[in-house]
């Protein structure tokens, strides 16, 4: 398989201010952004930045756009792996594709970004019928996070912490989770996206405890039925 088949070199700038979380995981995100702009100065106190960080929880709440905001922040790229596309049958070839997008990852000094990565972090103590195969695997992901480079970034994210390998999580500096949004965080999110489109558009019935994704996508559907139904409307009464 072609390492170029596996990446996905994201150019899209998301700032963090565009972002809606948690103040908690807000203040630690700024907090790992200010260690990498003053890496070197920290390290000449002999302090190690955090450098490898998990995102988890609920799906459509902001995991992937938290990480290409990060990158754009540090103004880095961002390789984009989804880790469920690359499992390959034969164990040994999965650890040689992921191996090789960790080292094109340090040697372009990019942000790495292992989404699903409960599809290679799966505990070693689980039934899979190829256990044998699997410890191996992630054998080989211990060792890889365990000589990454400190002026580089990992985030990995899953919707599924309950099944990642205990030795893996402790190698994390930085486990945040990523909850549905309350309302009021909804509230936020519809009068940012609504007020992109015309005044009288946007009187919709709000719906909640859903994820930030699942609004955009409700609010575009909406809108286009909308804008479809006036348009037709024009033509009927021309």
């Amino acid at each position: 398989m072609n390492l170029n088949d596996l990446t996905v070199i994201d150019t899209e700038k998301i700032a963090l201010d565009d972002l809606f979380f948690s103040n908690e995981n807000k203040t630690a995100l700024l907090q790992v952004i200010k260690e990498h702009q003053y890496i070197a100065e920290l390290q000449k106190y002999n302090l190690k930045v955090d450098n490898k960080i998990l995102l988890h929880g609920s799906s459509g709440c902001g995991k992937t756009t938290t990480a290409k905001a990060i990158a754009n922040t540090l103004n880095k790229k961002i390789v984009i792996i989804n880790l469920s596309t690359i499992i390959d049958a034969r164990i040994g070839e999965t650890s040689k594709n992921i191996k090789a997008i960790f080292d094109k990852a340090v040697r372009e000094r990019a942000v790495l970004f292992l989404d699903e990565f409960d599809q290679i972090g799966k505990s070693r103590d689980s039934e899979d019928k190829d256990v044998a195969e699997m410890r191996r695997l992630v054998n080989t992901i211990i060792q890889l996070f365990d000589y990454f480079p400190s002026d580089s970034l990992l985030i990995c994210a899953t919707n599924h912490y309950e099944i990642i390998d205990s030795a893996l999580l402790r190698r994390f500096q930085l486990r945040l989770k990523y909850d549905l949004p309350l309302q009021e965080q909804l509230d936020l999110y519809y009068d940012r996206i609504l007020n992109t489109f015309p005044t009288h558009l946007q009187n919709i019935e709000r719906r909640y405890g859903i994820s930030y994704a699942e609004v955009l996508d409700y609010i575009h559907t909406s809108m286009k039925k909308q804008i479809i139904a006036e348009l037709d409307l024009k033509l009927m009464t021309v």
